[in-house]
């Protein structure tokens, strides 16, 4: 199947929606927990969460465009500048998926979808208590992208909670810890290991790629 810029542009809405958000492949799938300064609680998933740098260990997601119905992780950063990123597992695959829906400010996602808030001492924001690998991050920075709306929101990691079977050989085993990932906006796939390879140096390049 070919289709151009013209065709794509003709597809329906839900159509484009679905094709082009999976163009990109399997992504990580995670719960972003947040809270206003009237200890409202917020807790959305999100595919888009990328690695900017390790020292300082700086992450990256995009929120899409906001309204007065949706944007609450937006707002609720802007606020106290503290989020939390949960990994999410088979367990609770389908608690996750709704928190997708346009609730109300009001409404909080981790009651009305069956996830349980937990802080550490000194965190404002809510991690997911279900989750086994999560992180606290501060706010450091936003970047708006004007062509389509979106921000891109900049975080340091100050928290990182991981379980030990998700650490081995000097390494994130994402296969131990029992994370997924998510691909369109509705489909999510379980992770395997398939291989380890060394850090590459040139001189240990293997001589059959010539």
């Amino acid at each position: 199947m070919h289709y151009s810029k013209k065709d794509i542009e003709n597809l329906d809405r839900i159509t484009r929606l679905k094709i082009i958000n999976s163009v990109t492949g399997i992504k990580p799938a995670n719960l972003i927990g947040s809270i206003d300064c009237e200890g409202r609680t917020n807790v959305a998933i999100f595919s888009s969460v990328v690695h900017l740098g390790s020292n300082p260990a700086f992450l990256g997601f995009i929120s899409r465009p906001r309204t007065e119905d949706v944007g609450h992780t937006y707002s609720n950063i802007m606020e106290n500048e503290v989020y939390t990123i949960n990994h999410i597992h088979p367990e609770f695959v389908k608690n996750a998926h709704y928190t997708s829906g346009k609730f109300d400010k009001e409404v909080s996602e981790f009651d009305r979808c069956g996830l349980t808030e937990e802080y550490i001492e000194g965190f404002k924001a809510p991690f997911v208590k279900e989750s086994n690998f999560k992180m606290g991050l501060r706010f450091r920075e936003k970047i708006e992208i004007p062509i389509n709306g979106t921000v891109m929101i900049i975080g340091e990691v100050e928290d990182l909670i991981i379980p030990k079977t998700a650490y081995t050989d000097d390494d994130i085993n994402l296969e131990g810890s029992n994370g997924i990932g998510i691909s369109g906006l509705n489909t999510y796939y379980s992770l395997t290991k398939l291989v380890r390879y060394p850090y590459v140096r040139l001189e240990e390049v293997p001589e059959f790629f010539n």
